[in-house]
């Protein structure tokens, strides 16, 4: 995890050019655990798309390896269900669009850094309201 020093600055636009805004609080996401999908040089990952979680994505992240819904309270994580918003990294949102069970995002939400990995249009294909 980074230092408050590490995080992107308060600044952040989203992929629409405007300010970032939170994306989850409960439970707290994004990288930092702010409740922003915030990136900065420690995210490999770029936990950049702002998703509201559905059982079919869940049900694919664990399939692959990556278990979102398992409480780890060693973590502060209690696992997340549908209609939970959770930062994901976007190589992970772009492969569920691939295989057909991308969770919707909230544009207003996912930092303008996905946009270097996924395109606006599949991304706003995709979009709910914030």
């Amino acid at each position: 995890m980074g230092s408050h020093d590490d995080r992107a600055d308060p600044a952040a636009r989203n992929v629409l050019g405007t300010p970032l805004q939170v994306c989850g609080l409960d439970p707290a996401t994004g990288f930092f655990r702010t409740g922003c999908c915030e990136t900065g040089p420690d995210d490999l990952g770029r936990h950049v798309v702002c998703a509201v979680m559905t059982q079919g994505f869940l049900d694919y992240t664990v399939a692959q390896g990556n278990d979102l819904v398992t409480p780890r309270p060693e973590w502060g994580f209690p696992g997340l269900r549908p209609g939970d918003r959770w930062c994901l990294c976007a190589t992970r949102w772009l492969e569920a669009d691939e295989a057909g069970v991308a969770p919707p995002v909230v544009l207003e939400a996912t930092h303008e850094a996905a946009l270097q990995i996924v395109p606006l249009e599949r991304l706003r294909s995709h979009s709910v309201l914030g």
